[in-house]
């Protein structure tokens, strides 16, 4: 996808430092992703383009609005990701211009005014960095809870191991913080009230301009400034003091650490009180904006410094809840949600049966298409673009690529395994150099669950062989998936007729291609949540069903919705079914 991450920061924050390693990991998983915002500081993959957010007079706020649809549009921007009021506002107007989806996350308390209340300028999904924002969003700003998804802070949380304790002459006491602002004011104040500089060596680590007000402290206090090596820097201290990454770093690393922000003291993280920790942001979201007894924090620190390492267990709890390969899978789930709710449209799936040359052909039951319709098909599909995915091709789980800017992907499946899809179907694909997947039944060498129908008997169709099969998978178009042994409707069997009926079926293809299956269709699309169990265990990444599962593809592998073809399926009706919001309209009629 081609994302735009948008940020209004004039010096370093913990909001640059999230949207620039999650960007990188998008970046490193093959999306184009562009940056926006008065200043970047931290590395980062991708075009940056300056616009001064924090300039909010009306005019400047029409020129970031115009300069924003100039880019959604130059760029072919897919969605926008928002890191801050001033940016997420113009984003939400550039963004309704243009119908771009959007996401803001939200990574501190929100101001409380009536404009805000009725304006909630997040765009089509706020993702709020813990519970308290989330609840502060939802209690005074009235975002509806359906509109949110806490998504923490994503760390590279292999950057950061656990370390052995430093052996320091004097314990070293080192905050880690902004010099400005709230964070100042709470810097100056443990310094002021709370540390002694005659027992720790006190070290404050920022990326601030050192405010005139720190003068008196700097004699007693060494004041780093910024450093590149964190690992390196939280290693020396023999307790950290700090909100946000700042603690979630230091805990992976193994070193003490007194968490307090903003808000609140949550005090030396341990295994008692890290749920509550995550869910404040490590002291800088709370109920209120300072709720701190600094009287206490003196004795905190010595508890602090009583112990030469958090626990193991603390820092695993820390190392599983922000990891950052975890994190960036939340957020592309997140943006594939918005995404296709917000434009409505979606990667078609269609499902066609089997294929006749002429009126011989024809059946009771309408799961059959001339092959020259099926040729006209094709070509449509060429010449609206399309290029075809299989299952196969999504193997690794990255169902986002399907979402590629500048590509039109569709998945053409084929259930059953008839004779014609090898002698007539393939050849077709085979004209417009497309792919399908083909659902193959081994036990029987007919139709016999159309054919011995009591009630709308069928007339008799061949299927393929294990012969034909391999021939039809090593054409290089065609991806074999399972369809059981004999096509029966899997929620009437029990438990263990499932499981005979997918795993053996399952095994008898493979033994003939040589490798595993990826896909599995239901017969009749019918199937209960133990068919869904089964076809998971049995080392199946996918599923589809018929009319059934989300209208999204990804919000449920195990029953993908499709979309039908029937004979009088021309090829305006092809058209319609494909431009992308078919289902969409569909189920909502």
């Amino acid at each position: 996808m081609n994302i735009l991450m948008a940020l209004s920061q004039l010096e370093v924050t913990g909001a640059e430092v999230y949207a620039t390693t999650v960007g990188n990991e998008l970046t490193a998983r093959g999306h184009n992703v562009f940056y926006v915002s008065d200043t970047l500081t931290k590395p980062h993959k991708g075009d940056f383009f300056s616009l001064r957010f924090n300039k909010r007079s009306v005019p400047r706020r029409f020129w970031h609005v115009g300069y924003l649809v100039y880019l959604i549009k130059k760029h072919n921007i897919q969605l926008v990701h928002a890191h801050s009021r001033a940016s997420s506002w113009s984003c939400h107007v550039a963004c309704k211009i243009t119908n771009t989806p959007m996401v803001t996350t939200v990574h501190g308390r929100q101001p409380v005014h009536a404009s805000r209340k009725k304006f909630h300028a997040m765009g089509d999904k706020a993702l709020p960095v813990c519970e308290a924002i989330r609840d502060q969003l939802h209690n005074d700003l009235a975002v509806p809870m359906e509109q949110m998804e806490v998504s923490r802070n994503g760390i590279e949380t292999s950057s950061f191991q656990w370390l052995d304790a430093p052996n320091n002459t004097k314990p070293v006491v080192t905050i880690v913080g902004r010099l400005s602002g709230p964070k100042g004011e709470l810097c100056y104040r443990l310094l002021d009230e709370c540390l002694d500089a005659g027992k720790y060596d006190i070290r404050v680590v920022t990326g601030s301009k050192f405010e005139s007000r720190f003068e008196k402290f700097s004699s007693s206090v060494n004041f780093v400034g910024y450093t590149d090596d964190v690992p390196a820097m939280l290693g020396e201290a023999d307790l950290v003091i700090g909100a946000g990454r700042v603690a979630m770093e230091a805990l992976l690393c193994g070193r003490p650490t007194l968490a307090i922000g903003e808000a609140t003291c949550i005090g030396i993280v341990d295994e008692n009180n890290v749920d509550e920790a995550m869910a404040t942001n490590f002291g800088d979201i709370g109920p209120v904006d300072l709720d701190i007894d600094f009287t206490q924090i003196a004795a905190l620190v010595e508890k602090g410094l009583s112990s030469s390492h958090c626990s193991q267990t603390t820092s695993e709890t820390i190392r599983g809840n922000y990891s950052l390969t975890n994190i960036v899978d939340d957020i592309e789930r997140i943006y594939q949600d918005v995404y296709v709710t917000t434009l409505r449209r979606e990667m078609p799936v269609i499902m066609y049966h089997r294929f006749i040359k002429d009126d011989s052909g024809k059946g009771v039951h309408g799961t059959y298409l001339h092959i020259d319709m099926f040729d006209k098909h094709m070509a449509l599909l060429k010449k609206m673009g399309f290029e075809t995915l299989t299952f196969e091709d999504l193997q690794d789980g990255r169902l986002i690529r399907r979402l590629e800017a500048n590509k039109r992907y569709i998945m053409l499946t084929v259930d059953d395994g008839y004779v014609d899809n090898l002698e007539l179907m393939l050849p077709v694909l085979r004209k417009h150099d497309f792919k399908a997947v083909v659902y193959v039944v081994t036990g029987e060498t007919f139709n016999r669950w159309d054919v011995e129908n009591p009630s709308n008997p069928e007339k008799s169709v061949p299927l393929m062989n294990a012969k034909q099969v391999k021939q039809l998978a090593e054409s290089g178009h065609i991806e074999i998936g399972g369809h059981t042994l004999t096509h029966p409707k899997l929620d009437t069997l029990t438990d263990e007729q499932q499981r005979f009926e997918i795993i053996e079926n399952k095994k008898a293809l493979e033994a003939t291609l040589g490798k595993s299956l990826t896909s599995f269709a239901y017969p009749f699309g019918e199937h209960n949540q133990a068919s869904k169990q089964i076809a998971k265990e049995a080392g199946y990444q996918y599923a589809v069903a018929t009319n059934s599962g989300p209208l999204a593809f990804h919000q449920d592998p195990y029953q993908v919705r499709r979309i039908a073809i029937f004979p009088k399926t021309d090829v305006f009706g092809l058209w319609r079914k494909v431009r992308g919001n078919y289902l969409f309209r569909k189920v909502k009629s």
